[in-house]
């Protein structure tokens, strides 16, 4: 979304942009997700939810937000699915991550497909909007996917390589709880086989020990994140046997996965994939890149999950992320 979204505006500007893109495929994990942008429906909301946050990038966000929904619609002709999104704290529009993929590309321009992206000495204005590092840290801890398979950090290493800062913890991320091994998860899979009922399981790690002993948040991504930091990376979610026949828990045993039936409860084995990355490079408002000591970097930018301490402690739409500052990178590198 962010490196397409920046393409589009920039062109839009009258620039020429050349998008580069790791994978053979336009969309990142755009293309993977539910194509949800959407925004706290108060600010207040959002900083609760977030308390770690860089307070001046989540106010960019939140108060860019309807226009850029207004932007995406008017550019692409894209009709949303959903004028909301159905759940009283947030805001957005939910569309077809296929048809509005194809749209932005066709107005973001020239694209090469498996190359290697380019330093700033290649080119400037550069803006890296590379998804962030879920493939990375999932890899390191063990963890399941649950994004594009090639977000392994290469915006982040380009930035450091630079004299880029980083912001928010780099080790924190939102995910899903999934069915674990051996279930055979594939990339059509993510959306319907993420196990989001928490609310109403109880949690036991590989030991047999509670470990979240209260009631997840309304996304789930900290129990998510609770399962992660137990022994293995997976858990146990325990319910009344009446689940066994909903679709969540019916996707586990079609994909392979492990449900136990004991008595009157169910247990169901999961275990987490990473979506995106919450710490990354370290931005001002208006998506520059920003050294140790504040000071910009001549001619770098950064964009969607790549930027760093947005929704920190906690969650927020990624997909509004990358469409608000992929338009503002857009702009303050035409200016």
């Amino acid at each position: 979304m962010a490196g397409l979204v920046a393409a589009a505006r920039l062109r839009e500007l009258g620039h020429e942009p050349v998008v580069f893109e790791k994978g053979t495929r336009p969309g990142g994990s755009m293309l993977l997700s539910s194509c949800v942008p959407w925004r706290h429906r108060e600010f207040e909301q959002f900083r609760e939810e977030c308390p770690d946050g860089d307070e001046a990038l989540q106010r960019l966000v939140w108060e860019r937000f309807d226009d850029a929904i207004d932007w995406l619609e008017r550019t692409t002709r894209v009709e949303p699915v959903w004028d909301d999104t159905e759940n009283p704290l947030t805001t957005g529009r939910r569309f077809d991550p296929l048809v509005l993929t194809e749209a932005l590309v066709d107005r973001a321009g020239p694209i090469r497909f498996s190359e290697p992206g380019p330093t700033r000495v290649d080119f400037s204005p550069l803006i890296l909007a590379t998804g962030g590092f879920p493939v990375r840290i999932a890899r390191e801890r063990g963890l399941l996917r649950r994004s594009n398979r090639w977000s392994e950090g290469d915006g982040l290493d380009t930035a450091r390589s630079l004299g880029a800062a980083t912001a928010g913890d780099l080790g924190e991320f939102y995910g899903r709880a999934m069915p674990a091994p051996p279930a055979r998860v594939s990339e059509q899979d993510y959306i319907d086989a993420s196990q989001i009922y928490g609310r109403l399981a109880r949690h036991v790690n590989e030991l047999g020990e509670p470990f979240f002993n209260r009631r997840p948040a309304w996304h789930e991504s900290d129990l998510a994140q609770a399962i992660a930091r137990q022994p293995g990376g997976t858990a146990w979610l325990v319910l009344p046997r009446v689940a066994l026949d909903t679709d969540r828990v019916r996707a586990v045993r079609e994909l392979g996965g492990t449900v136990l039936v004991e008595g009157k409860r169910i247990r169901v084995h999961v275990g987490v994939g990473v979506t995106h990355t919450l710490g990354g490079i370290r931005v001002d408002t208006r998506a520059r890149a920003l050294r140790d000591d504040g000071s910009p970097i001549e001619g770098l930018y950064a964009a969607g999950v790549d930027v760093g301490a947005i929704a920190s402690g906690g969650y927020a739409s990624g997909v509004a992320q990358a469409l608000v500052l992929g338009l503002v990178a857009a702009e303050a590198a035409s200016s």
